[in-house]
């Protein structure tokens, strides 16, 4: 029996590795006494289709899938990651993808974990089968991003290579017809990647970082200590609208920033949240 304490994280590292099931991935781990290498082995000796052997592998393409519900109030995506281009552009690839995009519609899971674990029709779980792919395709495969978000009304925007999709929650529709607006938002982060929706979704440590290679520039530049504080929040101000949704110019017409545009639209119609996924 062993006496070491198997943790979450471990397990979760463990299915990483070898896209085992979860309870398989505790029940080898606590078997091999925590040993990771002895677990794998306990893992292909009981049959299972390990794809340990290619856990390492970086994987840059991939393809995301997304689904918005009917009501606009929901959407879901999932990243699905290999390494090859070729292998991408495979039916079996592409079908696991929205097979696994809907099972997170029907299931609604939180997190990766909860949609790896998720039982499909044919009885094995999500990561399960990704596994079996992994076997016959001999390429590592992941879901590399997920997310679920909800609000008033949600767009979605996949780039044309697939590679790229965001999802966008407006607030403030109050029923008027976004869809073109949303579009041209969703279109905005995909090409200038903010980091916030506004300065109020800045960490404090990116803020304190951007605050101090402004004022470390400042003084290199051989401005007087007194000025330095008054000129990095200048510069920070600067950063702001360079790097937060709301304060950057609008791609489509710049004389106005993503803030107006969306106010235009509609009076008091704004971005929520967003999420935007990158493969490679």
């Amino acid at each position: 029996m062993s006496t070491v304490q198997i943790s979450a994280a471990d397990v979760n590292k463990l299915r990483m590795q070898t896209g085992a099931g979860m309870m398989d991935c505790k029940k080898a781990l606590t078997e091999a006494n925590g040993d990771f290498e002895a677990a794998i082995d306990l893992l292909r000796k009981k049959g299972q289709k390990v794809s340990a052997a290619r856990s390492g592998n970086a994987t840059s393409e991939g393809v995301v899938f997304i689904n918005v519900s009917a009501d606009g109030t929901n959407g879901k995506l999932v990243a699905l990651a290999c390494e090859t281009e070729p292998v991408s552009k495979v039916d079996d690839f592409r079908n696991l993808g929205e097979a696994i995009l809907a099972a997170a519609v029907a299931n609604n899971p939180a997190s990766i974990e909860e949609l790896s674990a998720i039982v499909l029709a044919d009885g094995r779980t999500v990561a399960e089968t990704m596994t079996e792919l992994t076997g016959k395709i001999g390429e590592k495969i992941v879901i590399q991003e997920y997310e679920n978000v909800t609000g008033e009304k949600v767009v979605s925007y996949i780039h044309s290579n697939g590679k790229m999709g965001v999802l966008v929650v407006f607030e403030g529709a109050q029923g008027a017809d976004i869809t073109e607006a949303g579009k041209d938002v969703a279109m905005q982060i995909a090409a200038m990647n903010p980091i916030a929706v506004d300065k109020d979704g800045v960490d404090a440590r990116t803020i304190e970082r951007e605050l101090e290679v402004a004022k470390d520039v400042i003084r290199a530049e051989g401005k007087p200590e007194e000025m330095v504080e008054k000129i990095a929040a200048g510069k920070l101000n600067k950063f702001y609208k360079d790097s937060t949704l709301l304060n950057q110019d609008f791609v489509k017409d710049g004389s106005k920033t993503v803030a107006q545009m969306l106010n235009g639209v509609q009076k008091g119609l704004t971005v929520k949240a967003f999420k935007r996924a990158l493969i490679g």
